[in-house]
Parts: C-alpha cells; structure tokens; sequence
C-alpha cells in the first residue's frame, strides 16, 4: 500500500483480514460514520464485534484552508490507553489495533443502539442524566493524571489544539472583530499559561454517544495538557448555542447547563471560582466563534440568529459576567430580542 492509502468501506475489509484481524471466510459490514471534518471513520460489525477505524486527514473537509498534522491520531490512541483504567470501557473506547504508517488505528465501538446525544439535544430530548455525567466525566477526566509527570511529559505539545481550536476559533474570529482583538489576545495567554489538567479539547455533544442513561466518550485528537476551563466553556457553548436554534427547548437546555456545571465542580470544588471565571471567558470567545470563526455552527442558519448570537456573545465577552446564572441571563435576554 502506498503512503496515500485512505481507508474505505471497499477496502479495509481486505486489509483487516491481510493483518490477522478477521478470518478469510467471516461476514463483516463496514460502512462509514458521517459527522467529522478532519479524519475519516468507519463502523465495522460482525459476530460479537463493534470497532471503529478512524484516520486522521492532514486537510479538513471544510470551505476554508485548513491544515493540522495527522500525527493527532495517535495522540487520541495513545489518551485512550492512559484514561481506560480512569474512566473505564463502558465510557471509552479501547484500541484494537495501530496503523503508524497510514495514521489511523483501530478501537472498540459504542454499544449498538447508542445516539449521538447532539442530535437528541437537537430534537428537544434534554436528558439531565447524562448533563451531570458529563460533568463528573469531565471533572475525572481532569483529574485521572494529577500527580502524573510521565502523563503531563506525554501531553504537553499544544500544537495539534493550536491548529484546531485557537487558531480556527480564536485568532480568526478576533480578526473578524477588531473591536475584541484584545479580549481575546488576553484570553489566549491566560490560558495558555494554566497547565493543570487534561483537556479533552473537544467536549461536546456529537462526541457522546448515549444511551439508556449510559455515555460513551470518542473523539480525543484535541487532547494536551493545559487549561480545563477550555472544555467546560466549549460543552456549555453548544448547549447555548442550540438554545437559538431552538429557543422553544431553551429552558431545558439551561438546566442541562446547570447539572452539567453542578457534576463538574463536585469533582473541582476547590477550585470552582476560578474555574467558574476562566469559563464564561471562553465560553463568550467560543460563542461568538461558532459564528463568525473557521467552523461555524452547521445548524444555525438564519441571518436573524446568528445576530443574535453574535450579540450574547459580545455581552459575554465586553460586560464579563461573574457566574453562569449572569450568563444564562444574557443569553435569554437575548433570546427574547427579535
């Protein structure tokens, strides 16, 4: 195979059974997994057996220009094996098999039957269940390497976060607004000056696949040692954000907020001020990202939207509010102007 080998439906099939993964004569279905940007993904089943293979694309699928390295993907192999013995198999995947090569690797699946719980946010079905596991998930997961130089050394190169979120989400969207330049210019460097945690880097919705009150977390490319108040204010965003897609399920998503803010600090609570703080400071950066920055919400549409948006964000980020109730606050205030 060459070094441009990509995987598909139409041939993994013949790799897997050249690498000793499934016997000559077994029936397996692999089809492709929709929803990501930057690697391609694909389901394998057959008798007793779920994987995903996943491979890193060095250009994202995406309007604009954009490149990150595709050695990520072993950063997301390499996160799972560290937080298996935190988090367990029942909330991550586990690794199959490893494509140094051609940048992908091979892990278990969720449970049949299991939903991306973004599209059930989407569809008004607010469970508050898995709103507070992911935040005592989060809050584990932050924790699962305190103490742990070896896992800190592992983690700490930023590059792979700075191609894929401060870059894309930060400095393009304050280029956009001039006006916030500086905001967003000082929140870069306060955050990048905290190193006390694992941040997951992409904590939201589409990556928790859920079921019967059960969630499963995917999608660690992002992972690096850092600032954790990056990932609260990025899964606060997305329940926001959806609130102006769909203000009829706003109330719902607010308590989710709330639960998923209360899990989180049971696990922090020494540090719940602070962590509240550098929170909402990203959380109105990343608002106003999703808008007006290199990945912009796919489901919100409308001119009138989007402004409203941009106008939470910006009260966000100029009046800065001190708790998520002042935030939540703004957003229905905002909400409420047509």
């Amino acid at each position: 195979m060459s070094e441009e080998f990509l995987i598909s439906p139409e041939n993994l099939l013949t790799y897997l059974r050249e690498h000793g993964l499934f016997e000559s004569g077994s029936e397996v279905k692999i089809r492709e997994l929709g929803g990501g940007v930057s690697n391609i993904v694909l389901l394998v089943e057959a008798d007793g057996v779920r994987w995903v293979a996943k491979q890193s694309l060095g250009k994202l699928r995406v309007e604009a220009d954009w490149h990150s390295s595709r050695e990520r993907i072993f950063r997301e192999a390499d996160s799972l094996e560290v937080l298996g013995p935190h988090l367990g198999e029942s909330t991550l995947p586990s690794v199959i098999h490893r494509d140094p090569d051609h940048y992908f690797f091979i892990m278990t699946a969720a449970p049949e039957g299991s939903r991306m719980w973004k599209n059930l946010l989407l569809e008004g079905q607010v469970d508050l269940r898995i709103a507070r596991r992911a935040g005592t998930t989060l809050a584990q997961l932050g924790n699962s390497a305190a103490g742990k130089e070896s896992v800190r050394k592992r983690f700490e190169d930023r590059r792979v976060f700075d191609e894929l979120r401060l870059d894309p989400y930060y400095r393009v969207t304050a280029a956009r607004h001039p006006d916030l330049r500086e905001k967003f210019g000082c929140l870069i460097a306060d955050s990048l000056e905290i190193r006390n945690g694992l941040v997951h880097g992409d904590y939201s919705p589409k990556n928790m696949l859920v079921r019967e009150g059960g969630m499963f977390l995917i999608d660690f490319e992002v992972i690096h040692w850092g600032d954790p108040t990056f990932d609260t204010g990025f899964f606060l965003n997305h329940l926001f954000l959806k609130s102006f897609h769909g203000p009829q399920f706003a109330l719902q998503y607010f308590r989710a907020a709330r639960e998923f803010w209360k899990g989180f600090v049971e696990g922090r609570a020494a540090q719940a001020r602070e962590l509240e703080l550098m929170t909402i400071r990203h959380l109105g950066c990343l608002m106003l990202a999703r808008i007006d920055g290199k990945s912009p919400a796919e489901y919100i549409q409308d001119e009138g939207s989007k402004e409203r948006v941009r106008n939470s964000a910006r009260r966000i980020i100029l009046e800065e509010p001190e708790t998520l109730e002042d935030v939540i606050s703004i957003v229905q205030g905002g909400l409420e102007r047509n």
